[in-house]
């Protein structure tokens, strides 16, 4: 059983500081009072502290598309459930190169098999 992400849960750049800003899009599912993640809420977000700073390099600054860690079970109003196995690629330069993933789902409550 894999734990699904709450809006609480901790993602990380690849460079362990880069922080993901994470914002529920629905907020009528909750465990303990906080919105869990759905398809896309990963995606398309900030990222904050990202250390890879040098000349010609760019830090991971957003996030880009979800590669894995959506349920095939268990959708909230037709979207997917974010799981603990999120993960996927930031835009941090050189490109294709710098991955986010999830450190702490947020919660420990709710899980899902996959």
């Amino acid at each position: 059983m894999i734990p699904i992400l709450s809006q609480e849960a901790l993602i990380l750049c690849a460079h362990k500081l880069g922080r993901v800003s994470l914002d529920a899009s629905q907020t009528f599912v909750r465990v303990i009072g906080v919105p869990v993640l759905v398809e896309n809420d990963p995606e398309a977000r900030s990222i904050v502290g990202c250390p890879n700073v040098a000349p010609g390099v760019v830090p991971c600054l957003h996030t880009l598309p979800v590669k894995k860690g959506y349920s095939e079970f268990v959708r909230i109003a037709g979207r997917a459930l974010c799981l603990q196995t999120v993960s996927g690629l930031t835009d941090g330069v050189p490109p294709g190169t710098f991955s986010y993933t999830v450190k702490n789902p947020g919660q420990t409550l709710l899980r899902s098999s996959g």
